[in-house]
C-alpha cells in the first residue's frame, strides 16, 4: 500500500495519542517522519558545514560506508552493497535531505544501519546529511 496511504488510513482511524504514533511511517524497514519528503535542511552546502559532515561521517559513517561513500568500508555488509552505496544519482530522487535525516536518526534493522538519535545532535546530523549529498555522483 502506498506510504500515504497508509499514514491517511491509520490517521483516519486513530486518536489522540493514536494519531501522533501515525506521524511516522515505515518504509523499507525505516522509520520515517511523515515530513520527510518535505523536511528541510536548515544548513547552507559551505565549507565550514562540508568540514564538519565529513568529520561525522569519517567518525560514524566510514567504516561501513567507505571513505567516499561506496559502501566499501571494512564493516561494510556484502550482501546489502547497493543500499550502502551512497553515490548512486537515481537513489537522490528517494533520498531528500530530510529522508536521509530520518535515515541517520533511527536507522533500520535490516540490512543493517545504527540510530544516531543518543550519539548525534540534530545539527551533527544535518551537517553529515549535507556531505552525504555531496557524494552522489551526477548522473
Amino acid at each position: 500500500m502506498c506510504v500515504t496511504l497508509l499514514v491517511a488510513a491509520i490517521a483516519m482511524k486513530a486518536t489522540g495519542s493514536e494519531v501522533a504514533a501515525a506521524a511516522s511511517v515505515q518504509a523499507r524497514g525505516w522509520t520515517l517522519g511523515e515530513d520527510a519528503a518535505t523536511k528541510q535542511n536548515p544548513l547552507q552546502a559551505d565549507e565550514k558545514t562540508l568540514a564538519a559532515g565529513k568529520a561525522v561521517f569519517k567518525q560514524k559513517c566510514q567504516k561501513c560506508h567507505g571513505p567516499g561513500g561506496l559502501g566499501d568500508g571494512p564493516d561494510a555488509d556484502p550482501d546489502a552493497a547497493g543500499d550502502m552505496d551512497l553515490t548512486n544519482p537515481k537513489r537522490a530522487e528517494r533520498n531528500t535531505d530530510g529522508v536521509v535525516f530520518y535515515k541517520v536518526l533511527n536507522g533500520r534493522g535490516n540490512p543493517k544501519m545504527p540510530a544516531f538519535k543518543d550519539e548525534l545532535g540534530e545539527e551533527q546530523i544535518w551537517q553529515v546529511v549535507t556531505y552525504v549529498q555531496t557524494l552522489r555522483k551526477k548522473g
